[in-house]
């Protein structure tokens, strides 16, 4: 029998006397995150982990000033065993008086988080004190109901995602059954070109492949594109904007006439971006007659700014993917074949769609249009499949969410917001589901990130973004959130519906990984003076 004693049960706490820690831990470091087995007199037991401790110095029987250390632990209870080795989070109540302590077996342990049923085991982390013992998630849950990711830069997010994506497609063992997670569909919104390496069979689109379909962009995402609202004219552009679309739409439309008059400003249907250049020419140019001559029309020479910021976009090589010749021919069908995976010849579990490439000012529109394509598609699957349950689930990866998504901000982030908190709000009745990663929380959308009912919470370093994590949890594990700005690189607090106890693990490392390394400074600098061709650089930059 150990030499440790309960000296106080507390709703939220267990207080412990160890007289001898070595005897306690019999030789193995006993510290902060390790976990306890409290025997009671039902034959049951309690399982708790060591929350913090400290140290008392007590006169011995030998004279005043003889001392001798006594650590007062205090742990925080998780559950109970039962006699069969059967763990049960929470409930109940340990009976008076405790009988004894030992360190918890790491099978006592490894029990906690077997709860979770065989059939939805999923695995990419172990505890952080406890290598040895695998934390699995309920996979359900865990893809179902949206997931963020969250930590400073170099904490180790981009590689946390590509590990978890590279168990979902069965590029290692998700340790879950003998089976291999086929109908996988994943698209992943890589705005640093960091997942190129981790996925060599998944489906890439630079810039230069993609192909977006400017004639599916809706009012709002049109009008960021092409109007700058504080300009004084911009009611007016709005205005000769929506007509000369709504015209191209139904010009272009090949049904019956009949639902040729249905057609409106937001109808997917082709419109030619020519049409509205040459309506907005003669608007601005139009002559009316007057009671004795031809006299200038209402906006006359009013639409300059606008004519020049279309004639930018439409000459924009850099645009082409959305605004080019491409983008003219595309269909709907192959638009979307394009992110779910499935192109003509082969198909891909993983789409990753780099946006390092995309233009600052469209980035949000890009986005935007994607995601809303996304979930128009699991819409209208479900609603022509009614008799089936939804049976190509999609997870959307947004790697950077701050940086299109931010809580307020501009206007022109509107089209992004929107569309992703449709994602977050009702994806899950249609199969669609978010995985947002960010280094600043706080930053986010709130919408968004009240959704998200997991969270692997990495290294924090802001108290904003720590204060939001800590938030996240019960307060009798809020001391677990301490911890947050002092986690190494791989480390997270995994919290949500689909963890069987908010635990501070350890994330198993990607493999291939992403290509988000820094920068070797010093390894650079140190080697002979390196010569740049700037020739292909200039040539890229100016095309």
């Amino acid at each position: 029998m150990s030499n440790a004693e309960v000296v106080g049960v507390y709703p939220d706490r267990v207080k412990i006397s160890v007289n001898n820690i070595k005897e306690l831990s019999e030789g193995e470091p006993l510290k902060v995150g390790s976990y306890l087995r409290v025997f009671d007199s039902a034959d049951c037991s309690i399982i708790a982990i060591i929350e913090n401790f400290s140290i008392e110095l007590k006169s011995n029987s030998e004279g005043a000033s003889q001392y001798e250390r006594v650590y007062i632990l205090e742990a925080l209870p998780l559950g109970f065993l039962d006699a069969d080795g059967n763990f049960e989070r929470g409930g109940g109540s340990i009976a008076i008086p405790p009988k004894s302590v030992e360190v918890a077996t790491r099978s006592e342990v490894q029990r906690v988080y077997d709860t979770v049923p065989d059939e939805k085991k999923f695995l990419f982390a172990q505890l952080a004190h406890e290598r040895h013992v695998d934390v699995p998630v309920d996979g359900d849950k865990f893809f179902n109901r949206h997931l963020a990711i969250v930590g400073s830069t170099g904490s180790g997010k981009s590689h946390a995602m590509a590990r978890i994506i590279q168990t979902a497609t069965g590029m290692r063992d998700s340790r879950h059954g003998d089976y291999r997670l086929n109908n996988t569909h994943i698209v992943v919104f890589d705005i640093h070109r960091e997942y190129q390496t981790a996925f060599p069979e998944a489906m890439f689109l630079h810039v230069e492949d993609l192909t977006l379909p400017y004639w599916m962009l809706n009012s709002e995402e049109l009008q960021d594109l092409l109007i700058e609202s504080r300009e004084e004219q911009s009611h007016n552009q709005v205005a000769v904007l929506k007509r000369a679309v709504t015209g191209s739409r139904q010009t272009h439309y090949a049904g019956d006439e009949k639902n040729r008059e249905r057609i409106h400003y937001d109808s997917p249907v082709f419109f030619d971006i020519d049409d509205v250049l040459a309506a907005a020419r003669a608007k601005n140019s139009e002559m009316i007659e007057g009671s004795r001559q031809l006299k200038q029309g209402p906006l006359h020479g009013k639409l300059d700014n606008f004519i020049t910021r279309l004639e930018n976009r439409f000459n924009d090589r850099r645009l082409d993917f959305l605004m080019g010749e491409r983008a003219k021919k595309t269909t709907l069908e192959d638009t979307l074949r394009q992110f779910t995976g499935y192109t003509s010849g082969s198909n891909s579990n993983v789409t990753v769609i780099d946006l390092s490439g995309v233009p600052f000012e469209v980035l949000s529109i890009t986005v935007s249009l994607i995601s809303r394509l996304l979930f128009d598609y699991a819409y209208y699957y479900k609603k022509t499949h009614p008799e089936a349950r939804t049976d190509t689930p999609v997870l959307v990866v947004y790697e950077e969410a701050h940086k299109y998504v931010p809580k307020g901000g501009p206007a022109r982030y509107n089209a992004a917001r929107t569309a992703i908190e449709r994602i977050a709000k009702e994806g899950r009745k249609y199969g669609i589901t978010a995985a947002i990663v960010s280094q600043r929380p706080s930053e986010i959308s709130e919408t968004i990130f009240s959704q998200c009912s997991n969270f692997i919470a990495m290294r924090l370093t802001n108290p904003e973004d720590q204060n939001y994590v800590k938030r996240l949890i019960p307060d009798s594990l809020g001391p677990l959130t301490q911890s947050l700005p002092m986690l190494s690189s791989g480390e997270a607090l995994l919290i949500g519906d689909a963890a069987v106890m908010p635990s501070l693990v350890r994330l198993e490392e990607a493999s291939p990984v992403p290509s988000s390394s820094d920068v070797r400074y010093l390894q650079e600098w140190v080697r002979p003076w390196h010569n740049v061709i700037f020739e292909p650089i200039v040539a890229d930059w100016e095309r």
